[in-house]
């Protein structure tokens, strides 16, 4: 199946162009065939916990998680969890942003996945992979569904191995 067919396109959201991924959720089949792909890249890898950022990469890593029978943490905006956090203050393309995961979420030593459903300019990637570090994690990959080449993200991640199922090399696909 043709994933990117299920992926629309709205050239002037919120004066960006925004790859919209509710048609492929939408679809069963298209949804299964995604989470499928992702957990056959990294099936057998030693992977001990996902974390994803919300809301849109809870979408991907819940279920990623239960595929390969690991557990799953999420990352929340400041002041959503209910128990003692750790947080991370970063910097956005156009703003500030504080993201947080309980601090007792991620032993030392776990090997951690991020997944997240878009790899833009690579901030908020980077920055939950600073956050699993800062408390002793490892993070053994990132994964995507969908990255936008042309945005250059992956040049913030150069130090972890980065996979995405979904590229668009331009804006015009």
């Amino acid at each position: 199946m043709d994933l990117k067919k299920k992926i629309r396109r709205l050239p002037e959201f919120k004066g960006v162009v925004f790859w919209d991924i509710t048609p492929l959720l939408r679809d069963s089949k298209a949804f299964k065939e995604a989470i499928d792909k992702l957990a056959e890249h990294y099936r057998g890898k030693d992977i001990d916990v996902i974390v994803s950022n919300e809301a849109r990469g809870f979408i991907i890593g819940a279920p990623l998680a239960y595929a390969l029978e690991v557990g799953f943490v999420p990352v929340r905006k400041k002041g959503k969890l209910p128990s003692k956090t750790v947080q991370l203050n970063y910097q956005k393309e156009y703003e500030k942003d504080v993201i947080e995961m309980h601090e007792d979420a991620i032993n030392k030593g776990d090997k951690v996945l991020i997944i997240d459903d878009l790899l833009a300019t690579g901030g908020t990637a980077k920055a939950n992979a600073e956050l699993i570090e800062k408390v002793g994690g490892k993070v053994v990959g990132l994964g995507f569904l969908i990255e936008l080449e042309y945005l250059g993200g992956r040049k913030l991640l150069e130090k972890y191995d980065a996979f995405s199922l979904i590229k668009y090399p331009t804006t015009n696909p």
